[in-house]
């Protein structure tokens, strides 16, 4: 399996100036194939006659020129082959993946990056240790500083080609992938042989055992039919604390004059704070991550959550404006200040380590559904309380989503009829209506006694005629 490990950089003043000038060489020769790809496509083709349209290549030298583009003779050619090599293979990716798009400009402001391959870097042992030596014979910035807080990596020799970014905040980082190689799939190929194992070998007496169901929520960052596993309030008062100096720098930047030198010192502060804010939710998520992943178990169940559009502004335009704009930016501030997506990331390469898997399921009425009778109703959640209105249940609201996705979770792996999907997704072969989508029954306003026992049974009754055994 591959890891990627990554090592802060103190580059001198003048070798930071020639890194930054050969990251923004880089930068021009991906933004010229861009612009040449869209000119193409979009006007060139029109008067072309067919079969003879220019197909995409890795060509660069019509761009350096002396009058128009002096700067890139000082830059060594092999960083200009290897930016222009990437923007190739992305391309060619876009071909092959449905779901992924064209390689699209660098803005102006984004961080900065060149891809280094062997010709262009050594690491020598010396007598002081480990040196980094960038740049050719004839076009180099000598020995460049390099923080090695660990030398794991070492055992694997020294890495094909490395690749050192420039922050928004201007701090150097090199960062390359270590360890033994792997086949092209090859965590897919793992997830399904797990399935398959899952399937013949366990009884559902040894899933109760091995499966953990996780929730995500905004109070809580993780909840698991375990325990909790909140942000610690440390580091709840620093993110709170580094919000307000947030709004402050903001504030102060919208003040200043587009274009001048006030407005860019003010612009870093900006990029300073994110930069703290994202370093304490990342600790904080390595954290939580490896408390669930040195546990016994050796099944860890996620809700699918389309994280991205959960997170979309409702602002809506001019002609059709957004409703409750204000209470859902503070809805998505807090969903992105919990890092759902980070827990996620972290806790797959930690659980293939230690050979064990994470599967995901459908996150419909996770949260409305009683674990203890599956009863499924939106009153029978009030904010972080659950009640069931069936069985009189009680629970905080996240561990009982929880318990109710290891509880799906363990009757998707007992079906027969489940199959997993590329992205690890345990879903059953026959889909209920359009997309899979439950609804559950309509409370009648006028009907007070709606909890008593006996309306109960009827609603049990006809809940169990509209949902399949899986769900309830």
């Amino acid at each position: 399996m591959l890891l990627g490990i990554k090592f802060k950089a103190k580059p001198t003043p003048s070798q930071a100036a020639i890194l930054s000038s050969w990251m923004g060489g880089a930068k021009f020769v991906w933004n010229a194939k861009c612009d040449e790809d869209k000119y193409l496509r979009s006007y060139a083709q029109k008067y072309l006659t067919i079969g003879t349209y220019p197909k995409p290549d890795q060509t660069y030298s019509q761009y350096r020129s002396k009058e128009f583009s002096p700067f890139l003779k000082s830059i060594p050619s092999q960083i200009l082959r290897n930016s222009v090599s990437n923007w190739f293979d992305s391309y060619q990716k876009f071909f092959k993946i449905t779901e992924r798009g064209r390689p699209k400009r660098k803005k102006r402001g984004s961080g900065l990056s060149i891809h280094l391959t062997r010709e262009l870097f050594e690491i020598k042992n010396t007598e002081e240790g480990l040196k980094l030596f960038i740049g050719t014979k004839k076009n180099n910035i000598g020995f460049l500083d390099v923080n090695w807080h660990t030398r794991k990596w070492r055992q694997y020799g020294n890495p094909n080609s490395i690749r050192i970014k420039k922050s928004k905040i201007g701090k150097f980082s090199v960062s390359f992938c270590y360890g033994p190689s792997e086949k092209k799939n090859q965590e897919k190929e793992e997830r399904k042989h797990w399935f398959k194992h899952i399937q013949k070998n366990y009884t559902k007496d040894e899933l109760e055992k091995e499966v953990v169901g996780i929730d995500r929520g905004i109070h809580l960052t993780v909840a698991t039919n375990h325990g909790k596993y909140p942000f610690k309030e440390k580091t709840l008062k620093n993110l709170k604390k580094y919000e307000k100096r947030m709004r402050k720098a903001q504030k102060c930047l919208s003040k200043k004059q587009k274009g001048s030198k006030r407005r860019q010192k003010q612009k870093l502060k900006v990029a300073r704070v994110h930069n703290k804010k994202a370093n304490i939710r990342d600790n904080e998520c390595h954290h939580i991550s490896k408390k669930l992943v040195t546990q016994e178990q050796k099944i860890f169940v996620f809700e699918a959550l389309p994280i991205k559009n959960q997170t979309k502004s409702s602002k809506g335009t001019q002609e059709n404006p957004g409703k409750n704009v204000r209470a859902k930016s503070g809805l998505n501030r807090s969903i992105l200040n919990m890092a759902w997506g980070k827990i996620e990331i972290q806790l797959k390469y930690k659980a293939r380590l230690r050979n064990k898997v994470v599967y995901k399921i459908n996150p419909a009425y996770t949260s409305q559904e009683c674990a203890n009778c599956g009863h499924t109703h939106s009153n029978n959640r009030d904010g972080i309380h659950f009640s069931c209105g069936m069985c009189n249940h009680k629970d905080h609201a996240d561990l009982n989503a929880a318990k109710v996705i290891k509880k799906r979770a363990i009757n998707y792996l007992l079906d027969s009829g489940t199959e997993l999907s590329d992205k690890g997704v345990l879903r059953p072969t026959k889909d209920i209506g359009h997309g899979n989508h439950i609804r559950p029954p309509r409370r009648n306003p006028k009907r007070q006694d709606w909890k008593t026992l006996s309306k109960g049974k009827k609603c049990q009754k006809r809940e169990e005629s509209r949902f399949p055994s899986y769900i309830l």
